[in-house]
């Protein structure tokens, strides 16, 4: 079996989701696609389940903060045909007061730690995940560190000044 092109890939998403997955890009010959929380999983399930495209491998899960925006938090899937040799990229957005979405576990037994990682440092809950608790992080943190929630530098450092480097 060949590699399935994006278009292709796109037009099955397309049959089966009608406009509840659209693509957002394809940097580098990667398919990226968007969709929501309540579809995310029959999603997910759709590309691992299909005979033709067989997305069985979960390469990871990861999360990013876009503090301007409407929906701040995303939730990126990395997905990999290892028949067809195909890689696509599923993203979900959601609004800071309400960083829940289903678990990945019940396709993927290696979605424990991935969604573990992504709440440790975004704070994102998986809903139905066996054992969700920090697992880099001290487990008394408060906060969560990959927010873009702080100023970046200490405005108050004396190191930093201009002055110091002749400018």
């Amino acid at each position: 079996m060949g590699k399935i092109t994006n278009e292709e890939l796109l037009r099955r998403l397309d049959e089966k989701f009608g406009g509840t997955v659209v693509q957002t890009g394809a940097d580098f010959g990667l398919l990226t696609v968007e969709t929501s929380v309540d579809a995310i999983i029959d999603v997910l399930s759709f590309l691992k389940n299909d005979e033709a495209l067989r997305f069985i491998f979960l390469t990871d899960i990861t999360a990013i903060h876009y503090p301007e925006s409407e929906k701040p938090i995303g939730v990126i899937y990395h997905l990999h045909s290892l028949t067809t040799n195909t890689r696509i990229r599923v993203k979900v957005f959601m609004p800071l007061e309400n960083v829940h979405i289903p678990t990945a576990t019940t396709l993927w037994d290696g979605a424990n730690w991935m969604e573990r990682e992504t709440y440790d440092f975004f704070g994102v809950i998986f809903d139905g995940h066996p054992d969700l608790r920090r697992i880099l992080n001290v487990d008394d943190m408060t906060v969560f560190p990959m927010r873009r929630e702080y100023p970046l530098e200490d405005p108050n450092r004396v190191d930093k000044k201009d002055y110091f480097f002749g400018r």
